[in-house]
């Protein structure tokens, strides 16, 4: 006699299956480590944002910003995905592009491969930097010469003015926050009193501090990688120091603006879920 089990179903019927059960769940678990691990950190968004800014000068409504961070070029990032990211900045035409720090992981001489690749963004106001904790982590001055040996300009606690129809913007970008010495300051003494500043600083959670200067109207960070993996109802269950507080998006703080980008590339664990990397557009208009 055939060995039946509840509901009429034989044995033969119920081992295949469990068979068929447990080999769509495999299937599945697979499926979601290769999309973790291999799809969704290869696969970039364009996050599109319109800032409102009251009384905001008439030369720099629409002022369109790319931001770029975090690209950790080398083992997990490879040249490949920036090539991609660069060539789709380009279609977007920018005004000014951004970038925000942490180019190399484990070793500085990475900057060497990545750079020319970054030296291809072309937009009308041109492509700026500063570094991140990871940069000083291994070897601010060779990160750094590696940018500015395409035409990349760094800035440690300097800015660059920018004459837009009448009025000035002043670009400034600090030292990194972590395991530099960031000074506002003395970025600030040359450039006009009345100028419109954007401020770049790798690390996001320092906008309580910069929010209170009252010359600053948009900060620009990245270092959180959004947390690389966001649970639904939850978020980042990891983060990184200056990082906490500040994670993915845009705030407003007082009177001034910061985005935290996503950044590009990944740390280990080299996963990304609910969380792709991320070429930013900012445009600037009046509320």
């Amino acid at each position: 006699m055939t060995d039946q089990f509840p509901g009429h179903i034989t044995r033969r019927g119920f081992l295949k299956a469990v068979g068929i059960t447990t080999v769509a769940l495999g299937s599945s678990c697979l499926a979601g480590y290769g999309y973790i691990f291999y799809i969704e950190p290869r696969w970039p968004s364009i996050e599109r944002i319109e800032i409102p800014i009251s009384n905001l000068p008439r030369g720099l409504r629409g002022l369109k910003i790319v931001c770029l961070s975090d690209f950790h070029l080398h083992p997990f990032t490879q040249i490949g995905l920036i090539e991609q990211i660069v060539s789709k900045v380009n279609e977007i035409e920018p005004d000014l592009v951004c970038l925000l720090g942490d180019y190399v992981f484990e070793r500085a001489n990475s900057i060497e491969e990545l750079a020319p690749v970054l030296s291809r963004l072309q937009s009308s106001l041109g492509t700026f930097a500063v570094l991140g904790n990871h940069d000083l982590w291994t070897d601010a001055d060779v990160v750094r010469n590696g940018l500015e040996k395409v035409g990349i300009r760094v800035l440690i606690n300097g800015s660059v003015d920018f004459q837009l129809g009448g009025d000035t913007l002043t670009l400034v970008g600090l030292d990194d926050g972590w395991s530099g010495a960031p000074d506002l300051s003395n970025a600030l003494e040359y450039s006009p009193v009345d100028t419109t500043v954007i401020l770049m600083i790798h690390e996001p959670d320092f906008a309580d501090l910069y929010s209170t200067d009252g010359r600053v109207l948009l900060q620009l960070s990245g270092h959180t990688h959004g947390g690389q993996v966001r649970l639904p109802g939850i978020g980042a269950p990891f983060l990184p120091a200056f990082g906490r507080k500040y994670d993915q998006g845009l705030y407003k703080i007082d009177e001034m603006w910061l985005y935290t980008t996503r950044g590009v590339g990944v740390i280990d664990p080299p996963a990304r879920f609910n969380c792709r990397p991320e070429i930013t557009e900012i445009q600037l208009r009046s509320a």
